[in-house]
């Protein structure tokens, strides 16, 4: 025996920006504008496998850079590009990523929408990265219901709306309570 411990697992955090309402999307895209939570975003994100449904990939202006870019598909209908890797379903987008994760030495995988992903990825998910965004727009896209007692607040900040931002939002980290 070498004494070598192997690594902890990969935890699986879900980044989310919702409104009052559980609204985190409409017409393909989000229901507001904050440049503010586009950096923590960046930030909590970067250098981490990110695994996101089709459309919420299509939403995006670009491949995220500095992040191996998982799109979820069941038709396989992604094109091709420095980046991305495509899974037919979480399992075996969970799966690429955990490889990815120990390769690069990342301790974490973003789950990054939409609305079936996170859904299906609630129940798995160890961490969620949640800004609340103070306003409850019209939107066509939810975020699953959080159970309180499966979740502990343990950060929050309070963020007022900065020149390019539509509304105040607070940045909440809630971890799962250990059963």
């Amino acid at each position: 025996m070498t004494g070598d411990l192997e690594p902890a697992a990969p935890a699986v955090a879900l980044v989310v920006a919702m409104g009052e309402n559980r609204a985190i999307g409409l017409d393909g895209g989000l229901p507001w504008h904050l440049r503010s939570d586009m950096k923590f975003f960046r930030k909590v994100t970067m250098g981490k496998p990110v695994i996101m449904g089709r459309l919420t990939f299509e939403s995006l202006p670009r491949v995220l850079d500095g992040r191996l870019n998982i799109v979820m598909t069941r038709n396989g209908q992604v094109a091709p590009a420095p980046g991305i890797v495509v899974a037919p379903n979480l399992a075996g987008a969970l799966e690429t990523a955990r490889e990815w994760a120990k390769e690069q030495g990342a301790d974490e995988i973003a789950i990054i929408g939409g609305e079936a992903v996170f859904a299906e990825a609630l129940p798995k998910a160890d961490r969620i990265y949640l800004t609340e965004v103070h306003a409850s727009p019209e939107a066509d896209t939810w975020f699953p219901a959080l159970d309180p007692s499966a979740w502990v607040e343990v950060c929050r900040e309070a963020h007022t709306a900065g020149p390019h931002d539509d509304h105040d939002f607070s940045i909440v980290v809630l971890e799962r309570r250990s059963s």
